[in-house]
């Protein structure tokens, strides 16, 4: 049985007709119903055995092993269910994120109840519907609620990058000093790989800063326009999907000159005319795999050409300078290239979206960024802690765009300045 996260709602009433229901003469107990039937959703439930569910994650296209599933549990009101997946071991440091109010706030339910392939949950008596993920999930309807917030605001316009091979609306955002002259340009682009959720709280983050009614707010409006793709796999994201290794190859090595996902070439025909030539940082998240070493602990993923592995040097040291919020950063736990998996084999299936950023004129800075899904260094990672995070990378960028050097705006826009962007 394979539940799906469609909407469409021929394929939603198949969904229900498919869940799994006790035998005939079984005990009086109906079995819980569970199901995947919204946005973000994957699981597939293979049994259902007294108090015990069997399931696995749907890696669907993905070329090889991934982790990620999100499911929905009703019906199980005062009962304690035993969760054991079986396609290697898909639950992390934390053990699965939990939500009592239908994926609008999460917490780990910890590694005391859970290994790395199985979990027990005491349902309340009123649970009446509780999801649960390898992650905390975000989609559209998360970042539909970030930007009501600050509907109305004239630094932050949201606008249509392209639309999905599905036809869904992609997301392209300007905030900052969208209307004036900036001085320098950022553009933040998150979800090449859809599962990789815990890095959309950290671009909430970024933009809070750009958008802040304090001095580093205002700083950001006047001086630097900022362009965000929220989902480069929009649909990806929607429909639930693992995303990382795609057949035949997924979003983030797909900038060479044969682009086949739309996103992609929007992109592509977007950053060179939107940064104009002028200097331009690029900023690409991500989080890593799902456990041990680096995968638990934030860094930057380096890059190939010497000048560009100098300049993620320098702006990691000013981001552990300035770093106030809960979760470590240190510039020496950056990867270098060459070492462990950041190597050219990596890079086989296609070009990624730094190495061909870091092509297009104006970027001065083309970086990456691994932000753990539950644990870094020790400290929990959760919405508000990445949130945190992403605050302290708009304190970096406001520290490099400051200090950044004369010669770079000579490099990158054929100017002659007469001093580098100055606080106020």
């Amino acid at each position: 049985m394979r539940h799906r996260s469609d909407t469409n709602p021929r394929r939603a009433l198949a969904l229900g007709a498919a869940i799994l229901a006790a035998p005939v003469g079984a005990a009086e107990v109906p079995d819980p119903r569970i199901d995947c039937a919204f946005p973000g959703g994957n699981a597939i439930v293979e049994s259902i055995e007294n108090d015990t569910v069997i399931l696995k994650q749907d890696r669907r296209d993905t070329e090889g092993w991934w982790f990620y599933w999100y499911f929905r549990v009703q019906g199980a009101a005062g009962r304690t269910l035993n969760f054991k997946f079986t396609d290697g071991a898909p639950v992390g440091v934390r053990g699965p994120a939990i939500s009592l109010d239908e994926g609008l706030s999460w917490e780990w339910l910890g590694k005391e109840r859970s290994t790395t392939n199985a979990f027990s949950y005491a349902f309340g008596e009123d649970a009446r519907s509780v999801r649960f993920s390898f992650g905390m999930p975000y989609t559209e309807t998360n970042l539909g609620a970030f930007l009501k917030r600050f509907s109305g605001n004239p630094a932050l316009k949201v606008e249509t990058l392209c639309q999905s091979r599905k036809g869904r609306p992609v997301e392209f955002l300007r905030l900052g000093c969208i209307d004036g002259a900036p001085q320098a340009r950022v553009f933040i682009t998150c979800r090449h790989h859809c599962c990789e959720m815990m890095a959309s709280y950290a671009v909430e983050g970024i933009a809070e800063s750009v958008l802040a009614d304090d001095d580093a707010g205002r700083w950001f409006r006047e001086h630097v326009a900022f362009g965000i793709v929220p989902f480069v796999d929009k649909d990806g994201v929607e429909d639930g999907d693992q995303g990382k290794n795609r057949r035949p190859h997924d979003h983030n090595r797909d900038y060479g000159n044969n682009g086949i996902y739309a996103e992609t070439r929007a992109i592509r025909a977007l950053l060179p005319r939107w940064s104009g030539g002028h200097l331009c940082i690029t900023l690409d998240l991500h989080c890593p795999s799902i456990r041990g070493g680096e995968n638990e602990h934030i860094y930057q993923v380096g890059k190939e050409p010497p000048d560009q592995w100098a300049r993620q040097q320098d702006f990691g040291k000013i981001l552990e300078d300035v770093r106030q919020g809960p979760l470590p950063y240190k510039a020496s736990g950056d990867l270098p290239f060459g070492q462990k998996w950041n190597t050219a084999k990596n890079y086989a299936a296609g070009t990624s979206f730094c190495q061909w950023a870091h092509t297009v004129p104006g970027v001065w800075l083309a970086t990456s960024f691994e932000l753990p899904y539950a644990n870094a260094s020790g400290f929990e990672v959760t919405a508000r802690t990445a949130r945190y995070f992403g605050h302290d990378i708009a304190r970096a960028l406001r520290r490099y765009l400051e200090q950044i050097p004369n010669t770079a705006r000579v490099i990158t826009t054929g100017e002659n300045p007469t001093g580098s962007i100055q606080a106020h």
